[in-house]
């Protein structure tokens, strides 16, 4: 995120705030976890293909018995995610789109020939719902990359364990610019609170990892 908290523009497309040593960090991130997840606003936006990059962890995630990538999820209570996003052509490995029970059956049945459907929710998806048959399905460490109003789910319903946050030497700035977490905010007894686990000065900016504390 930029230094005033914001992860893009008032136009909502990508940004670049960091280069390649945190590129690579989040590749190393991606090629650790079970499953990486994104939302609808991400994926239309960036279309990002949540594969990993290096041949190298590739490689070792092959070796260890495990698809080359791993499995790339899409929150999308409406079914909008395109068939012909890059998280269907590129990289080899197991796509689940999360659904809820007001996304249209015709566009549910054009996803279901490329990935796995979950149906959680009734208007939107239920993210615990959801949660609890990724985890049915093994996947225990989940990579949760945005956006802002996934991430706002996500810890809203208190499913976070850590968060990292590289803070690049840019200002944003707008209203209407989104920031690491929207959503419709906490009251002030509601607030989460965390604990910094550990400081990186990268590139030109810096790296924080931050450990979330028992949710109230």
């Amino acid at each position: 995120m930029s230094a005033d908290g914001k992860i893009s523009t008032k136009e909502r497309k990508q940004v670049k705030i960091s280069g390649k040593t945190d590129f690579d960090r989040m590749d190393a991130l991606r090629a650790g976890s079970d499953a990486i997840m994104v939302g609808i606003g991400t994926m239309l936006a960036d279309n990002p293909s949540l594969t990993v990059k290096s041949n190298a962890r590739r490689l070792e995630r092959k070796q260890a018995g495990l698809e080359e990538n791993p499995v790339r999820i899409v929150v999308d209570s409406r079914a909008r995610t395109p068939v012909e996003a890059d998280i269907f052509i590129k990289g080899e490995g197991t796509r689940i789109i999360i659904v809820s029970g007001s996304a249209p059956a015709e566009r549910v049945e054009m996803l279901r020939e490329k990935a796995i459907i979950i149906c959680a929710g009734d208007n939107e998806v239920d993210l615990p719902a959801a949660m609890e048959e990724l985890k049915d399905m093994g996947i225990s460490r989940l990579m949760v990359e945005g956006g802002a109003t996934l991430n706002w789910g996500m810890l809203s319903a208190g499913l976070v364990d850590e968060i990292y946050t590289f803070v690049g030497n840019l200002i944003i700035g707008g209203k209407m610019s989104p920031t690491l977490v929207d959503g419709t905010g906490f009251i002030e007894k509601e607030i989460i609170r965390l604990k910094l686990a550990g400081t990186e000065i990268m590139e030109e900016g810096v790296l924080l990892k931050w450990e979330v504390l028992p949710y109230n």
